[in-house]
């Protein structure tokens, strides 16, 4: 499933579980959601979390925590597989204006403040980017 096909519920879980609140992941893992608990748990760096992504079938949610990381490759995997809104996300995520106007101008505001809790995460914490490469 495209990140934009989730429930507006599970968005907004996903900003809380980025911001480190565990309850938000475990009601993903008790309700169905996995791989958006391993989503954010690989945005905060997770090397783990992001392997479980690429090996239970979610390489598109793989290939978004990489584009969001700035590796080139996953966001052009991500638009050549028709994955506009992820790419898009992904380029919010690094503050992007034109990519923040756009999901603005097509009124996707939550994503808006999804990556902007990204961008504030990735500012403030150190990474490490020995990830898989697309």
């Amino acid at each position: 499933m495209r990140l934009e096909e989730y429930p507006v519920e599970v968005l907004l879980g996903l900003g809380e579980a980025i911001d480190g609140k565990e309850q938000f992941l475990q009601w993903f893992l008790r309700n169905g959601y996995p791989e958006i608990a391993a989503l954010a748990t690989a945005v905060r760096g997770s090397e783990q979390a992001f392997e479980w992504l690429m090996k239970h079938g979610f390489p598109h949610l793989g290939a978004l925590d990489a584009a969001i990381d700035g590796n080139q490759k996953a966001r052009t995997w991500l638009t050549q597989h028709q994955m506009m809104l992820m790419a898009t996300f992904a380029d919010a995520c690094q503050e992007k204006p034109e990519a923040i106007a756009w999901l603005n101008a097509n009124k996707l505001e939550l994503f808006t403040l999804l990556a902007k809790r990204i961008h504030t995460l990735r500012n403030n914490q150190v990474w490490d980017y020995h990830k898989i490469h697309f």
